[in-house]
């Protein structure tokens, strides 16, 4: 089929709230319009008309490697696994509502689809229009405090949109997935490094949707041939070495410290001074962004071997305390960072230290560039970029 011509049947659908879809093979392989309109598409110079309407007959050339939907590719760590995707010779479709992430993420040589995973005819019509081999679900809400606040946008955006991803998967015969979710679905635990058999008790509707979502994928892996790879991250940090790519979540520890180190706030607000902890402040496991995407490809690479449904912690293995970042940010930039010790948040919890085991052992990824010096460094370049695109 003449691709103007589909593209111009995608339009007309979305137009008219999605038309209709009729399927061939379990597959959604035609789009069908009303005679008046599909009359009115015929008249159109450019289009060539061919009687057999099956999308699969689409001179679609796609890359060996194949094509990866990335859904939440504009944002912060979409952005820097599509760039490892493209570099490492797969097609890259990013499907992203810009409702947090930035076009200006985008790199050259991927396809950008702006809408939202609630738009289940969107969906229907990306996997009709493009042969995708698997997918990597990025797309989420994120922040804890808000979480706490407006739990329902959590269980909208996080499980509910999710399973509709799963939906129109199902339908179109994809059965690859990898899937970010985090370490807030563990919560509170006795015993450290946690592992991927650690209970899963989350303290915030973050965590919890997370682990719900978790559970929709499992289900079906286990009933309908999914493949599955769940990356629990832990906190994700950093920036590509040009530092680049613009945040797009500025309310995390980093990101703010090295804001008082730039002069654009007066001091850093820490939440809680009394945990117990060697110095009263929480620790977290921080991994660069870098190894994060890095770790996708090789799951990506290996996803076809292994079992239906995979669960892997990515983080170093070792904490640092809030205090900890702090002076590290202190030590590297030669600067002076004014803090003041506040109340805690809700829904933090104390420790958060990965066991990284099964990311070495079963995907054979060792981590590269989440030592601290690393990762102040890259992110200093890129709220510096930021400094001065703002000024020009």
């Amino acid at each position: 089929m003449d691709n103007n011509y589909l593209n111009d049947l995608i339009n007309e659908t979305q137009s008219r709230g999605g038309g209709l879809l009729l399927n061939f093979n379990e597959k959604p392989a035609v789009v069908v319009l009303t005679v008046e309109k599909y009359n009115e598409l015929l008249q159109k110079p450019d289009v060539v008309f061919k009687q057999q309407m099956v999308l699969g007959d689409m001179a679609e050339q796609v890359s060996e490697k194949g094509k990866i939907l990335v859904t939440g590719g504009a944002g912060y760590i979409g952005s820097h696994l599509v760039r490892q995707l493209l570099e490492h010779g797969y097609e890259v479709v990013i499907l992203d509502n810009l409702s947090t992430g930035k076009k200006e993420n985008i790199p050259a040589g991927a396809s950008f689809i702006e809408g939202d995973l609630k738009d289940v005819n969107l969906l229907r019509d990306i996997f009709a229009a493009h042969r995708i081999s698997a997918v990597v679900h990025m797309a989420a809400s994120i922040e804890v405090e808000e979480s706490v606040r407006e739990p329902e946008k959590y269980f909208e955006n996080n499980v509910g949109n999710t399973e509709k991803l799963l939906v129109a998967m199902n339908e179109a015969g994809v059965k690859k997935i990898i899937f970010s979710s985090t370490a807030a679905v563990y919560g509170e635990q006795e015993k450290m490094p946690i592992t991927e058999n650690s209970p899963a008790r989350p303290n915030n509707p973050y965590g919890y949707t997370k682990l719900l979502a978790e559970k929709a994928i499992k289900y079906y892996t286990k009933y309908a041939g999914l493949k599955a790879i769940i990356f629990r991250y832990f906190n994700a940090c950093g920036c590509d070495f040009d530092g680049s790519i613009i945040p797009t979540h500025e309310s995390h520890l980093i990101p703010i410290v090295l804001e008082v180190a730039k002069g654009i706030r007066p001091h850093l607000q820490v939440y809680g001074g009394d945990y117990k902890t060697f110095d009263g402040t929480c620790i977290r496991d921080y991994v660069h962004v870098l190894d994060i995407a890095k770790a996708h490809v090789a799951a990506l690479e290996k996803i076809d071997g292994m079992d239906n449904f995979n669960i892997i912690n990515i983080g170093t293995g070792r904490g640092s305390s809030v205090k900890e970042v702090i002076n590290a940010a202190s030590e590297v930039l030669n600067k002076i960072i004014p803090m003041e010790i506040g109340a805690r948040r809700a829904g933090d919890s104390v420790i958060t230290v990965a066991d990284n085991t099964k990311l070495k052992q079963i995907l054979g990824y060792e981590l590269k560039h989440s030592d601290l010096e690393t990762i102040i460094k890259t992110s200093w370049n890129q709220i510096s970029n930021k400094v001065s695109a703002a000024l020009s």
